[in-house]
């Protein structure tokens, strides 16, 4: 009887939290548009902090355009162009989450000229110190 019992809940849980296809790739696609406004804020705030430095600006701006390219050359290599319907219905899901996680990699690269670095590193370039 317990293990009878167990099942139906079980099972019960498992249908009350099933998604559809739709369901879980529109979840997708909203996380990567929260990793994706997430990085423009941290790129904001970065241009703000650090405004004074004009040659750094320069090459931040430079560096942000090339990382755009690598991440959508990452996602042609990834998944190449095919005719309609080669990946399935998870593609959209799947597009989804492999940028955002490069986005959410960007960003933790990002936020280190936001938080900064201890006194006493001697590789942090143009990183700002830690207060």
């Amino acid at each position: 009887m317990k293990k009878l019992l167990l099942l139906f809940f079980g099972l019960n849980c498992a249908i009350s939290y099933s998604q559809t296809q739709t369901e879980m790739n529109k979840e997708s696609m909203n996380s990567f548009e929260k990793a994706d406004k997430e990085l423009n804020e941290v790129y904001r705030k970065i241009l703000i902090e650090y405004k004074a430095d004009t040659i750094f600006i320069k090459n931040l701006k430079s560096s942000q355009r090339i990382w755009i390219i690598f991440r959508d050359a990452e996602l042609k290599m990834k998944y190449p162009e095919r005719e309609r319907g080669w990946y399935g219905s998870m593609h959209s899901m799947c597009v989804s989450s492999y940028l955002a996680g490069l986005t959410s990699e960007r960003i933790k690269t990002l936020k280190e000229w936001l938080e900064g670095i201890e006194e006493g590193e001697g590789c942090g370039g143009s990183i700002k110190l830690k207060h």
